[in-house]
Order: structure tokens, then sequence, then C-alpha cells
């Protein structure tokens, strides 16, 4: 019975202590300056109830760009101006598990600023807050994105007429948690033909990369078959589009073939077809693209 009490009692008392304790390894569960910690709404059916932050087993903002998620822990927390009802500010921090998909974060962390192809877009920018260098995005509203270690941050709000106070209160107080670790470059720097270079074919590695790892996921029995095959042929399937933009080879038939592959489950013709790519990219990865 006592056994019993003192298993009661820690998972009672003591276990969302340490919860939250691990929670604020990563989100500032209190006030900042001016913005006000959102806790939810009362008496609003859809909003649940209260709560000062989320927890998800995601890859969060990178999900996006198909980051292989290996016990990734996503955390987000919203701030409100005061007077305000509705939360202005989101943040999110996931903490990357340390595994081998981490070595593309620093790819990974700028892919939704650039292009399909891989340009960096008109809002996109760097800027050195604090001493931190870190990646901002302007366009109805900010984005103020880095990574520290194995941890992506993210500060986001929405305005569209960009009239708002950047909540740069918010964003230092973040940074003073989990300085930036970005190497120091300027805008102008992103959009050198040597950067983008760099970052087209670093796309084209990591898309093939995906393929052999989900593949790998299935030989270990971690993922389902179709989901390894649709996994894959989705990254050949961008492989494929850069190869036609940067090296002047038509995609339209792999791709057609790869479909066809696909929906007749056909796993060994779509593990030959990443062979050949990968024996393709091997002799021509290092020759020169035009932009």
């Amino acid at each position: 019975m006592t056994k019993r009490l003192v298993i009661f009692i820690f998972l009672i008392c003591i276990l969302p202590a340490l919860i939250y304790a691990a929670v604020t390894d990563y989100l500032i569960l209190e006030d900042i300056g001016t913005y006000k910690l959102f806790t939810g709404i009362t008496g609003r059916v859809f909003s649940g109830p209260p709560s000062k932050y989320s927890q998800t087993a995601t890859g969060g903002i990178l999900d996006a760009a198909g980051h292989f998620s290996e016990n990734d822990q996503s955390y987000e927390a919203s701030y409100t101006t005061i007077g305000s009802k509705w939360p202005f500010i989101k943040v999110e921090v996931t903490q990357h598990a340390g595994s081998d998909s981490d070595k593309w974060l620093l790819h990974e962390v700028e892919k939704s600023f650039r292009t399909y192809y891989g340009i960096p877009g008109d809002p996109y920018a760097m800027r050195v807050i604090d001493g931190n260098t870190i990646i901002v995005y302007g366009s109805a509203g900010w984005a103020y994105r880095w990574v520290s270690g194995n941890k992506v941050i993210q500060i986001s709000y929405y305005d569209s007429q960009m009239e708002k106070p950047e909540p740069l209160e918010v964003v230092s107080a973040y940074l003073a948690k989990h300085p930036s670790t970005l190497t120091p470059i300027t805008s102008a720097d992103l959009r050198t033909d040597t950067n983008k270079t760099k970052w087209i074919k670093d796309e084209m590695d990591r898309r093939l990369w995906l393929c052999d790892k989900w593949f790998y996921q299935l030989q270990l029995q971690k993922a389902e078959l179709n989901k390894v095959l649709r996994e894959s042929v989705d990254s050949m399937n961008v492989f494929l589009d850069y190869r036609e933009k940067y090296y002047g080879i038509s995609a339209t038939d792999e791709k057609k073939l790869l479909g066809e592959y696909l929906q007749a489950n056909d796993g060994t013709a779509i593990k030959n077809k990443l062979a050949e790519y990968k024996a393709w990219w091997s002799e021509n990865k290092d020759k020169a693209i035009s932009l």
C-alpha cells in the first residue's frame, strides 16, 4: 500500500513539475516586457482549457521542408499585447534529436524562404540582433528564425499592413535563452551565385539522401511500404525538377514512370531508379550549373 501511495504522489505532484521544468528549458512561460503570455480564452468551446503552451512530437516548422523527424519535440507558446484577447506573437521551439538527419538543419531552416528552385525570395534577409545572426522574412508581418545547436526557433506574427511595432523584446528574450549558432552572413551573401549554387546542389543531395533514409526505415520495419514509396517518389520528383532546370535534362518521362511504379506499388523498380539517379548525380554534381 505504501509503495502505491508513493507512486500516486509521484504521478500527481512530482511528474507534472518535471514536465513543466522540461518545457521551460524551451519556452518562456511568463510575460515578456509589454507582451503577455497567452493562456487561452475561457468560455469558448473551440479554445479548450486554458494552457500556457502546446507540445507535439513533430519536426516543427521543418516538417514542411521534408525534414526526417526522429524523436523531435516541438513546443509552442503565444503572446498578446496589453489589452488584447487574441494571440499576437507565436513562438515555436523545436528540439531535434541529434540524429543524422540533423545534418540538414542549416539547409532546411531556410527552405521555406526560398523559391521552389532554391532562389532566395525578395522578403528573405539576414539580420543581427543582440550580436546574433538570424533569418528574417518580412511579408504581412515578420518571421524571425534561427538555429541554436540542434534547436530551431521561430517567432512570427501577422500584420497585413506592416504597421505594428516589431516584437523585439520577445525576439531578444528568446535569443538570450537560445543563442543563434548560425554563421554570420549578410543578405547580399545569400544572393551570390556561389551561395545559390551550393544550396541548390545541397537540395539535390538531400533529396537522394531522404530516399535512402526512407528505404532504410523500411528495412528496419519502422515504416510502411506505401509511405516509404510515396515519400521517396516525392523527393525524386524534386530532384528531377532541379535536374531539368539546372542541367537541362527533361523530367517529364521520368516523373511519369515513377508515378506508374508508385501506383503499382513497385518498390523494386523505384529503388532501381534511385540507384540510377544516384549514379548520375555522382558523375555530374561537380559540374557548373546555369542560374
